[in-house]
């Protein structure tokens, strides 16, 4: 599926909304499952945009996200179009590779215990 078509004029790309794909879903789905499981997570939101798609989870509900994954393709030749997006707008990983990007919640799961 092409992001971008021709105009009425032919003249210049126009460019759809910005959603992800089932196969990455899938991996975000995986991820955050893992970490509700743990306690860790207990909601996600989708969104979809022009330029971006932002997967958003949540510690509890009406707080703000934890964590964001965004999907910006015009930043896919560049540095990448996948980001993890800390709560501090902090950018933790960024990446043209989703499963690398999201390799950035595995060492959250291991914990010290006494």
């Amino acid at each position: 599926m092409s992001s971008a078509s021709q105009d009425s004029s032919g003249s210049h790309p126009v460019r759809g909304p910005v959603f992800f794909e089932r196969r990455e879903l899938d991996q975000l789905l995986r991820v955050y499952g893992r970490l509700v499981a743990t306690g860790d997570w207990r909601d996600y939101s989708l969104a979809g945009g022009a330029d971006v798609a932002e997967f958003a989870v949540y510690a509890r509900s009406g707080d703000a996200p934890l964590y964001r994954v965004e999907k910006r393709p015009p930043l896919q030749t560049r540095q990448g179009q996948w980001a993890v997006i800390g709560q501090g707008g902090q950018v933790l990983k960024r990446g043209r590779d989703l499963a690398q990007v999201l390799r950035v919640f595995d060492a959250r799961r291991f914990q010290v215990i006494d």
